[in-house]
């Protein structure tokens, strides 16, 4: 088992799925020479275990890596990963998580995706399987994040 996934089936209990990074699935879509491996074993334990959801965020970012719709779709099967539309409340979250941002001291002068995708997966009681984990354990304590540790890079 990844370390990073240790325990994995009882992290998920609570959660309503696993909200897929855009991060994770161009690793995989790339065959990143760091991070593929690691992403495509994590994403494969996770199917085991619950749903995988994507949001129009994560749609969006994954699309630069294709050059038609029918591509990307093939990528990400509506069989395999579910459409998930953001609700209004998880958009109240990232604003209020962005100001928290910039009271600390972030220079970004609009609301990052990262933000949107942490609030709906804290809203919608969603895991994330992201390789970006800071700024989602500081601004969304809650939601169960499933990322690499230091020593995961092969």
């Amino acid at each position: 088992m990844m370390p990073a996934l240790v325990g994995l089936p009882a992290r998920l209990r609570d959660c309503r799925g696993v909200l897929v990074d855009s991060n994770i699935l161009l690793d995989i879509a790339t065959n990143d020479p760091t991070w593929s491996v690691w992403s495509s074993e994590a994403l494969a334990l996770c199917t085991e275990h619950a749903s995988l959801l994507v949001n129009p965020i994560i749609y969006a970012e994954v699309s630069v890596g294709f050059t038609t719709i029918e591509a990307l779709n093939a990528a990400l099967p509506s069989s395999i990963y579910q459409r998930a539309q953001l609700p209004w409340e998880a958009g109240f979250l990232a604003g209020k998580s962005f100001l928290a941002y910039r009271k600390r001291g972030g220079v970004r002068n609009t609301p990052l995706p990262d933000f949107y995708i942490g609030a709906h997966a804290a809203i919608e009681k969603l895991a994330l399987l992201t390789r970006d984990a800071a700024r989602y354990r500081t601004y969304f304590p809650k939601v169960e994040i499933l990322a690499p540790t230091r020593d995961s890079i092969r």
